[in-house]
């Protein structure tokens, strides 16, 4: 039996050094990444500006862009007029704070 859960082990796999190695292939584990990152990068409920979002992501990988797009495809981020938030969490998702 393993001690680690399925998102440790995603997290483990793919975030060296506090740099992500890759971005995941596979959804179920790139959706992983992208929360991780989410909590990582967006803390608080207010608005970013396109800068800042690049700039805070640029500190765990290159592709900010690919990363900004599979966010706010997922759900995890908003984005308005070159401005993004953190998506409220639907309700009963047990995967989402």
């Amino acid at each position: 039996m393993n001690r680690y859960s399925y998102d440790e082990q995603v997290i483990f796999a793919f975030v060296k050094d506090d740099q992500l190695v890759s971005i995941p292939a596979r959804h179920k584990k790139r959706l992983v990444v992208l929360r991780y990152l989410v909590e990582r990068c967006f803390p608080d409920d207010r608005v970013y500006p396109e800068k800042e979002v690049d700039q805070r992501l640029a500190l765990f990988h290159p592709d900010v862009a690919a990363l900004r797009r599979y966010m706010v495809e997922e759900g995890l981020l908003t984005r308005k007029a070159g401005e993004y938030r953190r998506a409220e969490a639907p309700a009963g998702d047990p995967n989402r704070d």
